[in-house]
């Protein structure tokens, strides 16, 4: 099949295959680093474990992960007649918008006054939610906690939902309230209720600020014996923060890809990381991305910097890797005119968002290999993968249904270098 001119044109019927329901990992490998791992290089396919990873890495190769941390977003409130309750499902922060000051929000100002965050949320049961607020009872360390909840402006098929607390330590924050009042939310194709093992095997190891709604599952692989096997052959590890949103389940449900609206998600680079990607692309050596967020995070930064802009761009959108402007700059360039603008303006951290699409008809500049895990048919993900591997994604993914790899995010790695 010819790849498109316009990434609008893909038929998204190009990209599915038969998953049957009984390859989907229901739960993690019993040891994080003892995953299988399928390995597709030059064309060739070979398998391993995920713990002999540094072996399949030149030396000197930079490893990127997502160092983001899944908050605790679905919550139950009972509804004022305390026979039924709805779901109330976080997505991202309006007020504070910024992931730090809304998670770490305390309960009263200084001067007292009650504190609200918003959030942009999904509701289940929104219709037997009549009027006013509703609350929950919370024990947060072994002191009672009221989370209260107002319904505001609806925007599409979310609302904004207003919280405020009482009760507890003075210097109780939102997040701390919302890690005792919700649960982990797993993946819808799990088909299961989180369990107590969830919360730490849906982490990954590195995972530090909270913001998800879902981890960054090709780094739940990762153990610390793992980053010690990397660090002692030369590998450079790095991080990004992009926090994963609802989204990234979201399935193409149009026939081509211009119907198609794509998710747009947080991240925050450093200065520091942008001028590691600018001495690896001089140097030659291999960039490889640990998960589609990762790579998303990293390709986006080609697209941040406009030859004809002192201000950065730091809303990538949905089509921007069609734009002439663009397409001719490898990603030295692009990295480069970035770390410029970014010391001429005397910006040392990035924080934006990225709807960008990845698809067979954009080029993958920054990195040359992704680890990752096998992807939902007919998803955005199987197309960047698309993007990566070119058709050669059908006899990988066959391979990994034949040789009984599992799947989805629970399931088993894989490592894949660019076509």
């Amino acid at each position: 099949m010819l790849v498109p001119i316009s990434a609008r044109d893909i038929s998204i019927a190009d990209y599915t295959y038969d998953l049957p329901d009984d390859r989907i990992a229901r739960h993690p490998a019993e040891q994080r680093d003892m995953a299988r791992q399928l390995v597709y290089k030059d064309g060739k396919i070979s398998e391993g474990i995920f713990r002999e990873l540094a072996g399949r890495l030149p030396e000197g190769t930079l490893l990127i992960g997502n160092r983001t941390r899944v908050i605790h977003a679905r919550m139950h409130f009972p509804l004022a007649e305390g026979k039924r309750s709805i779901e109330v499902f976080c997505l991202d922060p309006l007020a504070p918008v910024d992931y730090a000051l809304s998670l770490g929000a305390k309960g009263h100002t200084k001067e007292g006054a009650r504190t609200q965050v918003q959030w942009k949320c999904l509701i289940g049961g929104n219709r037997r939610w009549k009027r006013g607020p509703l609350h929950l009872n919370v024990d947060v360390d072994g002191q009672p906690v009221v989370l209260s909840i107002e319904r505001g402006e609806r925007m599409d098929n979310t609302f904004a939902i207003s919280f405020s607390w009482e009760g507890g330590a003075e210097d109780l924050t939102f997040g701390e309230v919302l890690s005792a009042a919700g649960k982990i939310p797993l993946p819808p194709y799990l088909g299961r209720d989180t369990e107590a093992a969830d919360h730490d095997r849906y982490q990954t190891v590195f995972a530090k600020t909270e913001g998800s709604v879902a981890a960054p599952t090709a780094g739940l692989h990762f153990t610390p014996e793992v980053m010690d096997s990397l660090a002692a052959k030369n590998i450079e590890w790095a991080e990004v923060t992009l926090h994963v949103g609802a989204g990234t389940f979201k399935p193409v449900d149009a026939e081509t890809l211009g119907g198609h609206t794509m998710h747009r998600e947080y991240f925050e680079v450093d200065i520091n990381l942008v001028k590691r990607i600018a001495r690896q692309l001089e140097s030659g050596k291999p960039i490889v991305c640990v998960g589609t967020t990762s790579l998303r995070c990293i390709e986006s930064l080609c697209y941040i910097a406009r030859t004809d802009q002192k201000e950065l761009d730091l809303s990538v959108g949905q089509w921007v890797t069609e734009e002439a402007e663009f397409s001719n700059r490898n990603a030295l360039i692009s990295i480069n005119l970035l770390l410029k603008k970014m010391v001429e303006s005397d910006i040392n951290l990035i924080t934006g968002y990225t709807g960008i699409l990845l698809s067979p008809a954009a080029e993958i500049k920054v990195a040359d290999g992704i680890v990752t895990n096998f992807h939902q048919p007919t998803s955005t993900l199987l197309l960047l993968i698309a993007a990566f591997v070119g058709e050669e994604w059908k006899t990988i993914y066959q391979y990994a249904l034949d040789e009984g790899f599992r799947f989805l995010s629970y399931g088993d790695s894989s490592l894949l270098w660019k076509r």
